[in-house]
């Protein structure tokens, strides 16, 4: 998807004009994916622009960073600040949040010098519908991939790092070559792992089936709230390694993600689900989950964070400290 892109983008502590977010070719990042980052919802509502689990998506960030001994120069307080920073900067009342730390330019070698400087972005743009403005009602046609995800102990798929999306990448484009929206990755042993970019989900006789951690899936944020309100709602939720034809046998599925919230599956491998796409479990998810931005699913975990910057609620100018 093309970016709309914005005015400004958070950088090392304060707002830089958008064409002016640049790095150097040598950037350690650029060559070895030494990289991790979040994205991030912000939903427009009644009661002004809010960041889905903003909070929880930054902890994740210094979870992976902890992961690949990345020391990150900001705290959780600071980094949510200014992701706010950055979407009232850019007077978005819903948005992607792209918060990203790698290392950046000072050597050369695969592990870095100790002085080796770790730069910290935030970008806030416009962003709709990942896979396609159908998707949600319509369903998406998916393939299992050819390639696997990554094994354990070779790159640590609990991580969101820049380097592990090489594999979504071979995974997403192989789908996409072959006229599909999206691909499923099966782990090193052929048991059902994630999408590309997207936690999976199927329904049978009730209950809510998803791969578990050891599934060399990303423990999502948005998986982990469809989990929640499953629960809340009295659906079984079983988390258990699922073989391939699950797929198959399964009366609806369904992925989560940040980017693809909550899309219905309709077809796999040109065969159909028995829902051929979104089946009442599906919907009701659908249902509870998009009902926290509009106000019928009460937010009784407390994950929705008003965007309103100290900034923004006094006479300073939000946009205070742009380099120019």
């Amino acid at each position: 998807m093309a970016i709309n892109e914005a005015e400004y983008i958070w950088r090392n502590g304060e707002l830089v004009r958008w064409a002016d977010a640049q790095v150097h070719v040598l950037t350690h990042a650029l060559h070895y994916g030494t990289s991790v980052f979040e994205g991030i919802r912000v939903y427009e509502t009644s009661s002004g622009p809010v960041g889905f689990r903003l909070t929880d998506h930054i902890r994740r960030l210094h979870d992976s960073a902890r992961i690949y001994a990345f020391d990150l120069p900001y705290d959780e307080a600071e980094l949510v600040a200014a992701c706010k920073q950055a979407v009232t900067a850019n007077k978005l009342v819903s948005a992607y949040l792209r918060p990203i730390a790698f290392m950046g330019y000072g050597s050369i070698g695969v592990v870095p010098a100790a002085d080796n400087p770790i730069d910290v972005c935030i970008a806030a743009f416009a962003w709709g519908a990942y896979l396609g403005e159908t998707a949600r009602t319509e369903g998406v046609d998916v393939c299992v991939s050819s390639w696997n995800r990554m094994a354990p102990n070779t790159a640590p798929t609990g991580a969101k790092a820049g380097g592990n999306y090489l594999s979504s990448y071979l995974i997403s484009r192989e789908a996409k070559s072959r006229g599909y929206a999206e691909g499923i990755g099966l782990d090193v042993d052929g048991r059902l792992s994630e999408g590309a970019g997207e936690n999976l989900f199927l329904v049978k006789n009730g209950k809510l089936l998803t791969p578990p951690a050891s599934s060399s899936i990303l423990q999502g944020i948005t998986r982990d709230t469809i989990i929640e309100i499953a629960r809340t709602e009295g659906i079984e939720v079983v988390e258990q390694t699922l073989p391939r034809e699950m797929l198959y046998l399964c009366d609806e599925a369904f992925f989560t993600g940040t980017a693809a919230e909550v899309t219905p599956i309709r077809s796999v491998d040109d065969k159909p689900t028995r829902a051929a796409g979104a089946g009442p479990v599906t919907k009701l998810l659908q249902e509870r989950f998009f009902g926290l931005f509009d106000g019928t699913t009460k937010d009784q975990w407390g994950w929705l964070e008003p965007m309103q910057s100290q900034a923004a609620n006094s006479e300073e100018d939000p946009r205070h400290g742009v380099a120019v």
